[in-house]
């Protein structure tokens, strides 16, 4: 009776497997083409762009340093300024300064004196004219002439020979004192060039507690207050040139032939939506950086009203003077999978899926350097589900 029962229960199992197969049928319902949309590969004669992103940079950009040590006693400027060229910046207190200056001078009028000037922009034009080498030079007309009369006194037999030699020693002794006056005054004068120097020198240093803008900037930075003691390298401002500003962009090595200098840039930014911003390419690297096979290039961009700032991000594109016979396909029509570019072209009611090259973008288009040849019609629509073989049938 077992026996009987379980039979009749596999045979159920069979008949419901059997009916379950014949159900599963109808999903295979539609095997038939793939219905796609196609576009042609097309050949154009188009112009050239570059195009990239770069960064921001001030025209020039400077660190503000103190070159005398002293109590700074006011600051005449703050982050965010616009400041003129030699407008002041900083003051720095001068009394130190002062006083050793006023040494300095005194030091000089002496050295003037003693080689005979009064003013200190005076030069000495002969150096025998300087008191001390008048003086020495009377000196040795006393002494000659001495000489002589006693040579000629003892030639007579009015004199005797020792006075003959007193007098030719002092004559001698004079020539000596003649050449060493000349020597001092040499000296002096050289003395006078040197504390000329200092006191030029001296005279800067007070000037120079007074801290001026070197050129039309804006402040990026303070870092000084009032009553701080500055030594000479503290930093105390930071300015930055942004008119006109610099943009940096790196450019594909392939590219360096199309570049030039006076080129045009288009240059756009996110904070300023669809604008656009005109510069003017006026450098280029003549290196090319070996890591990512680019070259810096740099256009300049008139920013008299400094809403661009240094630092932003910002889009170029370069119109280069390079037109090109190009293979051009809807962007659509390529499909990234797998790190590679693919395009499917349409061969007798089949699908061929080849890898492609891609080039520069133009508009909706995309340049494809390999892959596809002209003419050939590729897929725009059902990508996900084409490759090699798939059966499609083209509707408009």
């Amino acid at each position: 009776m077992q026996m009987q029962f379980s039979f009749w229960v596999l045979g159920a199992l069979i008949l419901l497997a059997g009916c379950n197969r014949k159900a599963a049928v109808p999903s295979k319902q539609d095997t038939g083409p793939i219905k796609i949309k196609v576009s042609p590969v097309i050949v154009k004669e188009l112009q050239r762009d570059v195009e990239s992103v770069g960064t921001l940079f001030p025209f020039e950009e400077v660190i503000i340093s103190s070159e005398i040590e002293g109590k700074v006693i006011k600051v005449e400027a703050d982050l965010g300024d616009r400041v003129t060229q030699g407008q002041v910046l900083v003051g720095v207190s001068e009394e130190e300064q002062q006083y050793v200056l006023n040494q300095n001078e005194a030091q000089l009028k002496q050295a003037l004196e003693s080689v005979g000037l009064k003013n200190e922009k005076d030069k000495v034009k002969d150096i025998k004219e300087t008191p001390g080498v008048r003086r020495a030079q009377a000196d040795l007309f006393d002494a000659e002439q001495r000489f002589r009369r006693v040579r000629d006194l003892v030639a007579q037999g009015v004199t005797s020979r020792q006075d003959l030699d007193q007098a030719q020693a002092r004559y001698e002794s004079m020539q000596a004192a003649y050449e060493t006056s000349l020597h001092t005054a040499r000296n002096m004068i050289q003395e006078v060039d040197r504390i000329r120097g200092v006191v030029d020198l001296q005279r800067k240093k007070v000037r120079d507690t007074t801290i001026r803008a070197p050129f039309a900037a804006f402040v990026k930075e303070r870092t000084v207050n009032v009553g701080q003691f500055v030594r000479p390298n503290t930093p105390v401002f930071t300015l930055v040139k942004t008119d006109p500003i610099r943009l940096r962009i790196e450019v594909p090595e392939r590219m360096a032939p199309w570049v030039k200098t006076g080129q045009m840039a288009e240059v756009t930014m996110e904070a300023f939506g669809e604008r656009q911003f005109r510069g003017k390419i006026w450098r280029i690297s003549p290196t090319v950086e070996q890591s990512k096979r680019t070259f810096v290039v740099e256009a300049l961009i008139d920013n008299p009203s400094g809403e661009l700032k240094p630092g932003s991000y910002a889009k170029a594109r370069v119109r280069t003077d390079r037109f090109d016979r190009t293979k051009l396909v809807p962007a659509r029509a390529i499909n990234y999978v797998f790190g590679t570019n693919k395009a499917f072209v349409t061969k007798d009611g089949a699908i061929e899926a080849r890898e492609v090259k891609l080039g520069d973008r133009f508009g909706d288009s995309v340049e494809v350097v390999e892959g596809l040849n002209e003419g050939e019609q590729v897929a725009l629509t059902q990508l996900q589900r084409l490759d090699t073989g798939t059966q499609i049938e083209i509707t408009r």
